[in-house]
């Protein structure tokens, strides 16, 4: 069960989440995958406004290239195979490999595998990444079976310059 201690005068927050718990939501075509929301201000105060969740791509799943106009994102990779496009170069996404992309940075993810998820942890700062997840997406709840793939919404791109993207006329 979430465990949350709250800030005081001179010490921050505490908070403690079962892998099934946070925010979670299932993700519209091309990515098809599901998002885990861990951290957000939504949650609890931050000092530094930021969020951090996973992501899992399913085989051939992939998210389309996109960058963030005002946001450093981290991404470590955690189990499959797959490639991350960065600026143009291809780069394995792998378990273990980190890579950090700053603002305005063009990137995006495919999952190579014919049989395996690709999962990975993401932190993001400023935040908003976990707002657009929530927007774009539909809730998770534990053990629940994947739904057949979706669109994304008709106002994706309103809620892209809403959240933490850059317009694609600036990518």
């Amino acid at each position: 069960m979430e465990h949350k201690i709250e800030a005081s005068e001179d010490k921050g927050n505490v908070l403690i989440l079962k892998p099934e718990e946070g925010k979670n939501f299932w993700q519209p075509v091309p990515a098809n995958g599901h998002i885990s929301v861990r951290i957000s201000p939504d949650f609890l105060d931050v000092e530094t406004p930021f969020s951090l969740g996973t992501q899992t791509l399913p085989p051939k799943g992939y998210v389309r290239e996109h960058a963030h106009p005002m946001h450093d994102e981290v991404l470590h990779f955690i189990s499959g195979q797959g490639v991350a496009i960065v600026e143009g170069v291809e780069y394995p996404a792998e378990p273990g490999v980190t890579i950090f992309v700053g603002r305005n940075r063009k990137h995006k993810f495919v999952n190579t595998s014919e049989d395996q998820d690709l999962h990975w942890l993401w932190f993001i700062q400023p935040n908003g990444l976990e707002h657009f997840f929530e927007e774009i997406g539909r809730p998770m709840q534990a053990g629940e079976t994947p739904p057949e793939p979706f669109a994304r919404p008709e106002n994706v791109l309103e809620i892209e310059r809403r959240t933490a993207f850059a317009a694609p006329d600036k990518l």
